[in-house]
């Protein structure tokens, strides 16, 4: 085992023992559980120092009750699709369909959003699908900041655990959020941007879409770049 490496297993066995002293101690605000501790055991073995699954992001999330958005949700929406996908759709936040059913995009928008990938001749399962907020804003309007906040070091673990090469950000609020920007997508699309070394193409929802079938073709234009920078061949 490399110095470096050892010195990574010695940082992780540090905070499991701040954690055992904590849970020993009674202190609330950590989340000592023997479930946690047993995912830190995981993280110290040589061969998986730097390596974490969705399995383990989804496990840390638990039952959230970081946000107020836990009061009115019916489910979490994490996300789904291929767990080392090149390409993950990222949209804003869950609509009412997709909190019924617990699944990104699982309505109308998804309908839609299903063909956009299918045009791009790619299927749902060899993309990763998921939104920056993973409970439905109450009346589905606009999440707070202090909502992203509670959210956004989840959504970041799985960025980094899926490792795409590029991400389409759908919306206002994911296009924003990944850019640090405040520009409607309107002057965002069209081109791409660097995101924790990740290429990012910012483009309209397709919830947008459906309101506005006229935005279709820049949505297109906008896959059109996708694939080629992709090297995915077109008809």
């Amino acid at each position: 085992m490399s110095n470096s490496l050892k010195n990574v297993v010695a940082v992780i066995d540090e905070v499991k023992d701040f954690l055992g002293y904590v849970s020993d101690t009674g202190i609330r605000g950590f989340d000592c559980s023997p479930d946690s501790l047993e995912i830190i055991d995981r993280w110290r073995k040589p061969e998986s120092v730097g390596i974490e699954t969705l399995e383990d992001i989804r496990h840390a999330l638990g039952d959230c009750r970081r946000c107020r958005l836990c009061g009115n949700r019916r489910h979490i929406v994490f996300g789904e699709g291929n767990p080392h996908a090149r390409l993950a759709f990222v949209g804003e936040a869950p609509d009412q369909d997709e909190d019924a059913q617990g699944a990104p995009f699982s309505g109308a928008a998804g309908q839609l959003l299903t063909k956009i990938i299918q045009a791009i001749k790619l299927s749902r399962d060899q993309v990763y699908i998921c939104n920056i907020i993973k409970c439905r804003p109450p009346e589905d309007r606009d999440p707070e900041p202090e909502e992203i906040g509670a959210c956004l070091p989840f959504f970041q673990r799985q960025i980094d655990a899926i490792q795409p090469e590029f991400i389409c950000a759908l919306g206002p609020l994911a296009a924003q959020t990944l850019l640090a920007a405040t520009e409607p997508v309107s002057n965002l699309r069209g081109r791409f941007y660097d995101y924790r070394g990740i290429q990012v193409l910012p483009t309209y929802h397709p919830l947008y879409l459906l309101r506005n079938p006229d935005k279709k073709r820049d949505v297109w234009e906008d896959m059109k770049m996708l694939m080629e920078k992709m090297g995915i061949e077109r008809d």
